[in-house]
């Protein structure tokens, strides 16, 4: 079995929502890459997550909104726009925070289990997962993920351990 069939079999997606939504951002030409996770996953061993987050070029996202509105179910809130479609349990969120708007100016193409997408650059995906990891607003167990997350990140390329604050790092021990 390849990589994409087991995530497309652990977000139960039988609706082809994910290839669905890769293929409406291509023919639309959204610029758009993968961030988080997934994003890890890009670089290091995957581990397997019913989410994908995405960050659209800003100004492009209200009309990613509008054409993901017209096929699937689109919730707005304060940081993000989360996408869903009926038969998929695949969880799409596509962040509007600012801070990650520069990313997919400096994405590249990755394989994101099975899935070749444009990924943020390996120091962006870092650089989210400490903001992941210091927001106090986040759940515990969501914080230790993103802990996990840089942890494995700093073991594939440890050129990035300098741009770990020292507080977070000191978790890592």
């Amino acid at each position: 079995m390849q990589a994409l069939d087991v995530w497309k079999s652990a977000v139960m997606d039988q609706a082809s929502f994910l290839e669905g939504l890769i293929a409406m951002l291509a023919e639309n030409r959204i610029k758009y890459c993968v961030i988080d996770g997934q994003g890890v996953n890009g670089y290091v061993d995957p581990l397997i997550s019913l989410d994908l987050d995405l960050v659209v070029a800003a100004d492009q996202i209200q009309l990613a909104e509008s054409l993901l509105a017209e096929r699937y179910r689109v919730e707005r809130f304060s940081h993000s726009v989360n996408v869903s479609a009926e038969g998929s349990s695949l969880r799409v969120q596509i962040q509007t925070d600012p801070r990650y708007f520069d990313f997919p100016d400096r994405a590249g193409e990755k394989d994101v289990l099975g899935l070749r997408s444009p990924v943020a650059q390996v120091e962006d995906v870092l650089q989210g997962k400490i903001w992941a990891a210091i927001d106090e607003d986040r759940r515990p167990s969501k914080r230790r993920k993103d802990l996990l997350d840089i942890e494995r990140l700093v073991e594939a390329f440890p050129h990035l351990k300098s741009s770990v604050p020292q507080a977070l790092l000191d978790k890592l021990r």
